[in-house]
């Protein structure tokens, strides 16, 4: 038995990384095409993620009340400007799903409950604001691969900080009830490994970004990081369920791999440092 546990565990961690790397690569090479190929790839990393959030409620994605959600979604995530159309008002948008979806709790008996249509709301907010900021920092010109790169950068390295730190020296754990395995040094290790990254990025490009902002972005995308994988940790275990869906092996779905991605980007967006 102790042998074919460990069988499995070899096998499982060479499925995670050889989907980690093709999927990376090809992330990767979309990210410096940019244009379109980076766009249509980031609105289908969307709406799968927001399929899955639909799933964890309990609604399959053709449900009319996700369909509503999608089309929220969508609203925010279009690259409208792009595309050389003018973008709705997201004010209206909002406003305009929140109607749908509650007269959806009338239409259906509350066979779709008011709770159930305020978390259809929520993960389009979620979901299509923090998709919609990885667009908006691709387009940034003239330098949007850097600060893209730079932003990834630090969210990856943190998470290696913290994997490998954790192992290594990880003795006080962090957030136990929400996520048992994280540890406080994991933490601090990839809160440095991120700053140190961004550091190497501002002294590479020093004409492009201050070192001061490049290390705060650092911090923020590893604090931030950090806590968007608590949240995401937080519903799956309300939930009752260990990945948010199955589409990389190995590694779960896509809010799985993207729960710190949904965070970072729209703070470093809405603070103003990218």
């Amino acid at each position: 038995m102790a042998a074919y546990s460990l069988y499995w565990s070899e096998l499982t961690l060479r499925q995670r990384i050889l989907t980690g790397v093709v999927a990376g690569a090809l992330f990767v090479g979309l990210a410096i095409v940019g244009g379109w190929a980076y766009m249509a790839m980031i609105l289908l990393l969307a709406v799968i993620g927001y399929a899955e959030f639909a799933r964890m409620i309990g609604y399959a994605w053709h449900h009319p009340a996700a369909l509503a959600g999608f089309a929220g979604l969508l609203l925010l995530v279009f690259p409208w400007s792009q595309a050389g159309l003018s973008a709705p008002d997201p004010l209206v948008s909002l406003w305009l799903l929140m109607f749908v979806l509650l007269s959806i709790t009338v239409v259906t008996r509350n066979r779709v409950a008011v709770d159930q249509a305020a978390l259809l709301l929520l993960g389009s907010l979620y979901i299509g604001i923090g998709f919609s900021a990885m667009i908006a920092v691709r387009e940034l010109e003239p330098h949007g691969l850097f600060y893209t790169a730079l932003a990834f950068g630090c969210i990856w390295s943190s998470d290696i900080g913290a994997y490998f730190t954790g192992r290594a020296f990880g003795k006080h754990k962090l957030w136990p009830a929400i996520s048992p395995n994280k540890t406080i040094e994991g933490a601090l290790g990839g809160i440095l490994l991120a700053v140190a990254v961004a550091l190497v990025c501002a002294l590479a490009a020093p004409a492009w970004i201050g070192l001061g902002k490049a290390l705060l972005i650092g911090l923020i995308a590893a604090v931030a990081g950090q806590l968007g994988d608590l949240i995401q940790s937080a519903y799956k275990r309300v939930k009752g369920i260990k990945d948010t869906g199955n589409l990389l092996p190995g590694h779960g779905g896509v809010l799985d791999r993207c729960d710190s991605w949904l965070i970072v980007f729209p703070i470093l967006t809405l603070t103003g440092l990218l």
